[in-house]
């Protein structure tokens, strides 16, 4: 067969195939037609008796009704969905900035701290709340003395955030200022920050009388004005400007104007010293029938700083022990105990060294009975004419050998005594370094107090007016 039937024949084969392939395109083309028509017709026919079916009139009714009010407010419930996104801030405690004419008024009744709500989109709030600039304003300017509820403004947070003040709106009282004259008294601060054997003397200053600028009701209210001395660090003399402040009578500081606000003051330093006797009390007994004998120690006095005031009045210092601690004798390191007012002291601490001996006890009779607080001078008599009485004193026999009556003091209290035949308590002193113990014999003294009175004082320490 030729190369050119053959070509022929695969034409007309590849032909036949195209044919046949179409026809099948064609017949699942209409099969998919036929089948749409029918899904189409079913879905109508369900509409139709749905739509048309009372059964689910109401029902269908609904379903558009929801749909068409949709449609209707989409753009408002676009809006509220989107308010729903909205943040909101709250700035707690901002200051309030009162524009006024601070040297004519004095005002009241203004929040120094307010809240501030900030809403808006997140990034427009949050770059309002960092402003530097924002501010929380009440105008003041133009009003006159008396009430006013003032509108709180804001200014600086910018105009893409909504801004709220709580509280929005305040009441405000306008009162004029008048000056009143006062006298300058001081203080001393920060005392703790200057070594304490230092001591500031009385300041001089440049001037004792100062301006107040406030209202009257204000003005009325301040007990004095205060200037306040820093002497940290201060060892010797100083000059310094010392800062003005008013105070009410219970000490609170009062707000007012004070022209000049300082006061140029200078203040001597001085350390004021003195050497006192270190006494030793002792308190409780010694126990396993003991007594201390002797104490020893390593100083006899010492040196402490204060106030000239202070240590006039101070003649000795105090080192305390507790006999009931001792079995033997001891060394012991014992504080000694500085009085009110004195800053310190060369030394602290003081070392003692104590012998114990055996205990012993003797009586000491015709010790004369005194009388104290005799305020009104009343005359008293003793019906059996006593005005002695005995002690037993215990102790080492050292130190009670050298005990006599004279060094005991037994005393009856006539403060607020009635004239007429009683009883007093025997009171005794005992003695302060407490080696020895004094026991009374008898507790009370019977004593006729008469209701005139005597030229004699026996107001303190004088012995019974036998008459």
């Amino acid at each position: 067969m030729s190369k050119k039937n053959t070509n022929l024949e695969n034409k007309t084969e590849r032909a036949n195939r195209i044919a046949e392939q179409s026809k099948k395109v064609k017949r699942t083309y209409e099969k998919m037609e036929d089948f749409l028509f029918r899904v189409l017709r079913a879905f109508s026919t369900f509409l139709d008796k749905v739509l048309f079916n009372e059964k689910y009139s109401k029902v269908v009714s609904l379903v558009l009704a929801v749909l068409l009010y949709a449609i209707v407010n989409y753009n408002a419930l676009s809006t509220s969905f989107q308010s729903s996104l909205r943040y909101s801030k709250t700035l707690s405690d901002v200051t309030v900035l009162a524009k006024y004419n601070s040297d004519t008024f004095e005002i009241s009744g203004l929040p120094e701290k307010v809240d501030v709500i900030l809403t808006g989109d997140a990034a427009n709030v949050t770059s309002a709340a960092n402003a530097e600039n924002g501010t929380v304003i009440c105008d003041l300017d133009g009003l006159t003395e008396g009430e006013h509820e003032i509108k709180l403004t804001t200014e600086g947070y910018g105009n893409n955030v909504n801004v709220v003040v709580n509280p929005t709106n305040v009441n405000v009282v306008m009162k004029k200022k008048t000056t009143r004259q006062f006298d300058i008294s001081y203080d001393f601060i920060n005392q703790d920050k200057m070594e304490q054997i230092y001591s500031a003397g009385t300041p001089e200053f440049e001037y004792t009388k100062i301006n107040v600028r406030a209202s009257k009701d204000t003005l009325d209210s301040i007990a004095f004005v205060k200037a306040l001395i820093d002497v940290s660090g201060q060892s010797a003399d100083f000059e310094q400007d010392a800062v003005l402040v008013a105070y009410d009578s219970s000490g609170k500081p009062v707000n007012a104007d004070i022209v000049p606000n300082t006061v140029h003051v200078k203040v001597p330093v001085t350390s004021p010293n003195k050497s006192v006797n270190i006494q030793v009390q002792v308190s409780g007994e010694v126990p396993d029938g003991k007594a201390i004998d002797s104490i020893t120690m390593d100083q006899q006095t010492v040196t402490i700083y204060g106030s000239e005031t202070t240590l006039a009045n101070i003649d000795q210092v105090v080192v305390t022990l507790d006999a009931g601690t001792l079995t033997k004798d001891s060394t012991v390191l014992r504080p000694i105990v500085l009085p009110a007012g004195v800053t310190s002291a060369t030394n602290t601490q003081v070392t003692m060294n104590i012998t114990l001996a055996d205990a012993e006890e003797k009586t000491i009779d015709d010790i004369p009975i005194n009388v104290i607080n005799n305020n009104k001078h009343y005359k008293a008599s003793q019906p059996d004419n006593k005005t002695t009485t005995s002690v037993t004193v215990k102790g080492t026999k050292n130190n009670i050998d050298k005990l006599a009556a004279d060094d005991i003091n037994v005393y009856i209290d006539m403060k607020d005594v009635q004239p007429g035949l009683q009883k007093f308590a025997l009171q005794i002193e005992q003695p302060k370094d407490g080696f020895v113990v004094y026991t009374l014999n008898e507790s009370e003294y019977e004593l006729n107090v008469l209701g005139e009175t005597s030229d004699a004082d026996q107001s303190e320490g004088g012995n019974v007016n036998n008459d």
